[in-house]
């Protein structure tokens, strides 16, 4: 072969790696909308049966094709404190049976070399079927409106590019099987370290397994690739994988790195027990099998049985594999891996799947809210007894909410770069209004604080009519941002509909507080300069519950289902209580106003 041409099949299988793997992240993005999140979710509520944790943990590795996302997924829950290590244990060793998936299905490109199969049977090989699949997964994608739909148009699409991207890289690297020089690199690897070195360096580069196996599957159609040169090679990618899981670790909690570590130390030592079980064998005659050439199907079959074998015989001593990694990465007993910041739950680890981290955004979110009413609680009891440390406690919360908010609007930013449905959009748009809600809620909070400080400095203290009078909507206010909160946590429809009825209630309070206060003024029974501060927390007070307002009006836009509802006008939807007959909300604020009688 002259250079030129060397140069030519060199850009031809770079432009086959870079189809297949953008076959394998159109195909596995397509997987994850169908499943809609929930296979991650699952992820949390596993229990401690290791059978169970090794077989979600195979399912959800199939689904979003990569042994290394879902390891980085794993690292992110641990990280947060939501999965203990020993549940992640049982998932990082099922995620290295699911990754085997991929090649199982490139194996398919074998059967474009079987002349004895039927005319229909042709149309199955991956020459026919690639632009087939194509064709439909287009189709789908431009006529179909509903998100399900055209992710099924994804998996077509994302299956005939990963096939085709095979293909084209097969076609390229065929004609290398003619030199000299690249057949005697490939016999250079059959020595174990330099096979294992070159799989783990190429899966690292690559930051995939199921990848390296299909560029392996490929080299296989040029007749060079032995069973001695393609086992170190294959044990190789199996380590190379780890360095997803590991980079992803890097700042994470002490338990995140021994996630990290737990999928190292399988790859590690199941690689060298599996090593010198098979080289061993070898010694003995017994792989008569080893200098045979290896097709596409017997690579991907290796692969699977590599990784069940090696599975299967650390699911007894799960435990030890635990018990290495915290022996590894120590800490001290007084340590805690757990920050009670929000910020710990906008994990960047979840941005593999946009699902789950709006599912912790959201989290963070409701977090907010529940620092907010905290703070509006200890806010309004300085009017009663002021104290200085329950002051600072106001600012240090509100300092936390602040910095929860900016941490969740970048956060928010980063999930709108990932490929987003139509409802996960209306999501990350809702929640953006939400914080700003919750976080304002925060500010009106300070700010009664700020006005109890205030009368403390110059000696003054509001009324006891007043402070019984403030107690009612104070109750009220409670009441109402602990109803937003549980909206925004669980998608409560129920409550957000409770939510304006004891908005208007709130509404109808502050106004004859306001007037009482103004008869007290006129007789002369509360002082003037007492008198502002009264009507400032007023004012304070019925902003909370107008943002209380927004945040149900929020989440049921969220909620709208299909992709042509338009998004929830605030005014327009309380137009439409206020003007409407019905029953429930009428009941509601009759029931309310009975609740929160004035004194």
């Amino acid at each position: 072969m002259s250079t030129t041409q060397i140069l030519q099949t060199v850009i031809s299988a770079l432009g086959g790696i870079a189809l297949l793997l953008f076959g394998m992240n159109v195909l596995g993005s397509g997987l994850e909308k169908i499943s809609g999140g929930k296979m991650e979710k699952i992820l949390e509520k596993l229990t401690s049966n290791i059978f169970k944790a090794v077989a979600l943990g195979a399912v959800v590795t199939a689904v979003i094709q990569s042994s290394g996302a879902t390891t980085v997924i794993v690292v992110g829950l641990v990280n947060s404190g939501i999965l203990p290590l020993s549940a992640a244990v049982g998932i990082i060793m099922g995620a290295n049976i699911g990754t085997t998936v991929t090649g199982q299905i490139l194996r398919l490109g074998d059967l474009s070399g079987n002349n004895s199969m039927g005319v229909v049977m042709q149309f199955l090989t991956p020459e026919y079927l690639a632009p087939m699949l194509a064709i439909i997964g287009i189709i789908i994608i431009l006529i179909s409106k509903k998100d399900t739909i055209r992710a099924i148009g994804d998996i077509g699409m994302g299956l005939g590019v990963l096939f085709t991207g095979m293909l084209t890289l097969t076609a390229s690297v065929e004609p290398l099987s003619e030199l000299q020089a690249f057949r005697d690199a490939f016999a250079s690897l059959e020595n174990p370290v330099l096979g294992i070195l070159v799989g783990a360096v190429v899966t690292a580069l690559l930051q995939s397994s199921s990848a390296s196996v299909g560029i392996l599957q490929a080299v296989s159609s040029t007749g060079v690739l032995t069973f001695a040169a393609a086992f170190p090679i294959i044990m190789g990618q199996n380590i190379g994988t780890c360095s997803t899981s590991v980079l992803s670790s890097i700042g994470a909690t002490k338990n995140a790195k021994r996630a990290a570590m737990v999928h190292l130390y399988f790859n590690l030592i199941g690689t060298l027990l599996f090593l010198t079980v098979v080289y061993i064998l070898k010694a003995c005659g017994v792989l008569t099998f080893w200098h045979d050439t290896m097709n596409m199907g017997s690579i991907a079959n290796f692969h699977t049985i590599f990784n069940i074998v090696v599975t299967v015989f650390f699911i007894p001593f799960h435990k030890l594999l635990e018990k290495l990694a915290v022996w590894t990465i120590r800490s001290k007993e007084e340590e805690d891996d757990v920050s009670e910041d929000a910020a710990v739950m906008l994990d960047n680890r979840f941005l593999k799947s946009p699902s789950l981290a709006i599912q912790y955004a959201n989290n963070a979110a409701a977090y907010m809210g529940k620092l907010a009413c905290r703070n509006f609680r200890m806010s309004c009891s300085l009017h009663r007894e002021y104290d200085e440390k329950t002051a600072e406690k106001v600012m240090e919360y509100e300092d936390v909410i602040d910095h929860t908010e900016d941490r969740l609007n970048s956060y928010l930013v980063s999930i709108t770069d990932c490929e987003l449905s139509a409802m996960e959009s209306k999501s990350v748009t809702s929640l953006l209004h939400i914080i700003t809600d919750f976080e304002r809620i925060g500010d009106y909070s300070v700010n009664i604080m700020q006005s109890a400080q205030r009368m403390h400095e110059t000696d003054r203290r509001m009324s006891d009519i007043a402070l019984n009078e403030l107690q009612v909507i104070h109750d009220a206010i409670i009441e109402i941002v602990e109803m937003a909160i549980t909206a925004v946590e669980y998608d409560d429809i129920n409550t957000v509909r409770m939510i304006e009825p004891l908005e208007e209630t709130i509404d109808q309070l502050e106004d004859e507080l306001r007037s009482r206060h103004i008869e007290r003024l006129k007789t002369g029974e509360c002082a003037i300069d007492r008198g502002v501060n009264f009507l400032d927390m007023l004012s304070d007070i019925e902003r909370i519950a107008d943002h209380c307002s927004n945040v149900a009006v929020h989440v049921l836009s969220r909620n709208k289902r299909r992709k042509k509802d338009k998004e929830v006008n605030h005014h327009e939807y309380i137009d439409s209580l206020h003007n409407g007959d019905s029953e429930d909300y009428l009941n509601a604020i009759n029931d309310f106003a009975v609740k929160y009688k004035l004194p």
